[in-house]
């Protein structure tokens, strides 16, 4: 089960000769009741961590600004939580591998319940700026990222991986829902109250649930330098055959709808003139697209196609996205290009990093995850600027063009290289 190429230099033929001893590892280092039962655990993790991270992203913009925060200062906060997700990726990625997956996900629901404890003691704007700085270790998509990529063989990887998109439908309704309920009937700080000891519990759960190993002690390689942080350890997975490129197809085809999603509110208000209640039903609207794409969509093409045709695809219908997003007046105009933009979006995310991770050693399969969850903390770091500017200078088409030339220039790359990496279906 090798997804490197045979062209590579000895070295890489020996990861590669490796790479397939693990990954028939990790099938059989447990029975397959059990691993599917952890995978299961991995789920539920996943689908509350994100309910108690979009309950506090709902009640966050009122926290701040009944601390005092004006707009520029409550950008400087969001920004404040953006650059630590996107340091702590990578870190969170090689920690994975080095003490195992059980022991990353317990690192990121500690996080999470120290986050919550100093949000709820938030009673002035230094102390809701501490409360960000937990957000380093707070990475419970690819802590289950990583739990299921051990536990599948590669074959299985892009249809489990594509259902933690359903965790995410899931994350969104709930926690929009009862962040609001809860803030409006009970006060602000209830639903902080409720995340504590939810990461309390989501911690309790992985301790308990997720087996200490969850690939071969064989599998357990450190490289050479066991820095969780190494630029040089970043270059050398930049350097296994097709990671470069599948990894700039990850970041560029999804950055202009980044930059528009991270805009949206003020989209939301001034193009659309949509209040906030209104503005819910919408998010509640993308995560019953997200449960549907992700949870059933994805993982039946993925045992039908290719990975690379899924890419194709996924670039190709993100094209025409952005012409519909060129073209769009109304906010009906945008609940029906939402059906392909969620579509593209989730099948792009799924399928790339189940390339990526395949395409490294067993070893190195977190500090690939950690890396590809970075480019979602890149885009909220840079978006803003970037966001605001194409908006105010150029309005709301400029983000459809944006992302219509952006993709159609990497379909044709895709038609036209040879990434050398290796293609299957499910069996």
């Amino acid at each position: 089960v090798s997804t490197m190429n045979a062209k590579t230099s000895s070295r890489g033929e020996e990861e590669a000769s490796g790479m397939r001893n693990e990954n028939l590892g990790e099938s059989g280092c447990l029975g397959e009741a059990k691993r599917g039962q952890v995978i299961r655990v991995a789920y539920v993790i996943a689908a509350l961590d994100l309910t108690f991270l979009f309950m506090q992203l709902g009640v966050i913009p009122y926290l701040a600004k009944s601390l005092g925060l004006d707009s520029v200062g409550f950008g400087y906060l969001q920004t404040t939580f953006g650059v630590l997700q996107l340091v702590g990726g990578y870190i969170f990625g090689r920690f994975a591998d080095q003490f195992g997956a059980r022991a990353a996900l317990i690192l990121s629901c500690v996080s999470g319940s120290v986050f919550f404890l100093l949000m709820s003691l938030s009673t002035s704007i230094p102390l809701l700026f501490l409360s960000r700085l937990p957000g380093v270790f707070m990475h419970g998509i690819p802590g289950a990222q990583k739990v299921i990529t051990d536990m599948t063989t590669p074959s299985q990887r892009a249809g489990a991986l594509g259902k933690l998109g359903f965790c995410f439908g899931v994350g969104i309704i709930a926690g929009s829902v009862l962040g609001g309920v809860l803030s409006t009937k009970f006060g602000i700080y209830v639903p902080t109250y409720v995340g504590l000891v939810g990461s309390l519990i989501n911690t309790l759960i992985a301790v308990v649930c997720i087996p200490s190993q969850t690939k071969p002690k064989s599998d357990h390689h450190v490289t050479e330098n066991s820095d969780l942080f190494s630029i040089r350890e970043i270059l050398r997975l930049m350097k296994f055959p097709g990671v470069m490129e599948v990894f700039m197809v990850k970041v560029f085809a999804g950055f202009p709808i980044g930059l528009f999603m991270i805009m949206f509110s003020i989209i939301s208000m001034d193009f659309f003139g949509l209040e906030a209640v209104e503005s819910g039903y919408l998010m509640s609207y993308f995560g019953v697209l997200q449960m549907v794409v992700q949870g059933f969509v994805v993982g039946k093409l993925s045992r039908h196609c290719t990975e690379m045709t899924l890419l194709r695809l996924s670039v190709f219908v993100f094209a025409g996205v952005g012409l519909g997003m060129a073209l769009m007046r109304t906010v009906w105009h945008y609940c029906i290009i939402a059906v392909p933009l969620v579509f593209a979006f989730s099948m792009l995310a799924t399928i790339t990093d189940s390339i990526l991770t395949k395409a490294v050693p067993s070893s190195d399969t977190g500090a690939m995850l950690g890396i590809c969850a970075s480019v979602q903390p890149l885009t909220r770091t840079v978006g803003p600027t970037i966001g605001g500017v194409l908006y105010k200078q150029f309005g709301v088409s400029s983000f459809g063009y944006l992302q219509l030339m952006v993709n159609l220039g990497l379909f044709v790359y895709l038609l036209k290289s040879k990434i050398p990496l290796g293609e299957m279906k499910s069996q």
